[in-house]
């Protein structure tokens, strides 16, 4: 684990591409709307050109679905070289284990399931790895339970206190309020300040507290 000189806790997501949190308190949000909207105009493309069903329009279809792909990768290369360099060596940078995470697309509106589910976290994720290698920084992941559901100053975790049409968390325990993806990237961080004082696992636990 090393020399570490900055401990950067990321939340990625569609609102926010992605929201950091630093050891110093500094926030940052990375607002995806521009990207989304991009998106589903390649979307509509692609359903306009399905309905007419000939060869010249599945060769159209081929050919945006290629450019869309560059497009995302070059986001996606310019998000992550921004991070890296702002951060320089020596910095770890904290994700969330999204592998068997589904980000309960039955709960998402049937037009926007393709943004839901084609987002492309592991692109991401992928880049900032070997860029951050290059620079003498790493890239972890750690458990992703609890991450936007525990109140960062008092530790309580509750489903409840996280209110995303607002998206906003408020703790009914302690009263601290905040945007609800800087809530989850703080609380990432904290998981990464664990592991480089020796946690190789860390992760957050629901304590039943019924007996209070």
């Amino acid at each position: 684990k090393g020399q570490v000189k900055h401990v950067v806790g990321l939340d990625r997501g569609l609102r926010q591409v992605w929201t950091s949190y630093d050891e110093k308190g500094k926030t940052q949000f990375v607002n995806g709307q521009a990207i989304l909207r991009k998106r589903r105009k390649y979307k509509q493309l692609r359903k306009q050109l399905q309905e007419k069903n000939t060869k010249s329009s599945k060769r159209r279809i081929r050919l945006i679905g290629q450019r869309e792909n560059r497009w995302m990768n070059d986001v996606n290369h310019c998000l992550s070289k921004t991070l890296v360099e702002q951060y320089g060596s020596h910095t770890l940078f904290v994700l969330e284990d999204l592998e068997n995470v589904r980000f309960a697309t039955e709960k998402v509106a049937k037009d926007k399931r393709y943004e839901q589910v084609s987002w492309s976290f592991y692109d991401f994720e992928k880049k900032l790895t070997y860029k951050a290698q290059a620079k003498d920084s790493q890239v972890i992941q750690v458990d992703s339970h609890y991450t936007s559901q525990r109140c960062p100053k008092c530790g309580v975790i509750e489903k409840s206190n996280r209110h995303h049409e607002r998206h906003e968390y408020h703790c009914q325990n302690c009263g601290y309020r905040s945007n609800d993806d800087r809530i989850g990237a703080m609380n990432v961080q904290l998981l990464g300040t664990q592991y480089i004082s020796g946690v190789d696992k860390p992760k957050f636990e629901k304590v039943d507290t019924n007996f209070r």
